[in-house]
């Protein structure tokens, strides 16, 4: 499917290039730090300017404005969860195998993308139409191969649930809420977190340590 980011230009920049790709990154991560310390209303292409110490143009080289360095710095985890559910066509593993890997896939790509990952929960009002309906797609795809991976591994006797889609938004809704109290530097590092969290969601799933029994 179409993961590319759904923005329409990407400043004057004609082709990308080593050198340019390490400068846009720069360009985001000195973003991402003040979108995540003062909010995306409060952050200015000139206080990303004077943290990065160049001058406008250099910015605007590589990116239209702000809404486009937010909304790119937003894709790559939305990209990065909601593919967590996509295997290789040859990968022969039952469904709750499938299942635990792509849960667990989507915890890690959540905490490894920190902040970034939770700014859709924080500020969801800044993005595009044009933006929510790609990621809407993107959801949509990891919802529906989550939904018949589950549905295949109940009927194999691994999972316990009533309805399908509820369980499945029930589940991944943990990692969505790490935004309200997830720091890096807390209690536990983020494996402990994740450890946490996906034996939280087998439980929500109805996972089974053993085959149901066949009636």
């Amino acid at each position: 499917m179409n993961q590319q980011v759904p923005v329409q230009a990407t400043g004057r920049q004609k082709a990308a290039t080593a050198g340019s790709d390490e400068k846009r990154e720069r360009i985001l991560r000195a973003a991402e730090a003040l979108f995540d310390a003062q909010g995306y209303a409060n952050t200015t292409i000139e206080q990303i300017v004077q943290k990065l110490g160049v001058t406008k143009p250099f910015v605007y080289y590589y990116f239209r404005n702000k809404q486009e360095i937010f909304e790119t710095l937003c894709w790559a985890p939305a990209v990065a969860c909601f593919t967590a559910m996509d295997f290789a066509e040859g990968d022969t593993r039952p469904a709750h195998e499938k299942v635990t890997a792509g849960i667990e896939r989507l915890i890690h790509a959540t905490l490894a993308h920190h902040p970034a990952a939770f700014f859709p929960y924080r500020e969801p009002q800044v993005y595009r139409p044009e933006y929510l309906a790609a990621q809407k797609q993107l959801a949509n795809h990891f919802y529906d191969r989550l939904c018949a991976l589950l549905e295949e591994g109940r009927r194999d006797g691994m999972f316990e649930f009533n309805d399908t889609k509820i369980t499945a938004l029930a589940a991944c809704s943990l990692p969505g809420f790490l935004y309200n109290w997830y720091r890096p530097d807390g209690r536990l590092p983020a494996d402990g977190v994740a450890r946490e969290l996906a034996a939280l969601a087998y439980r929500v799933l109805g996972l089974r340590t053993r085959r149901r029994a066949a009636h």
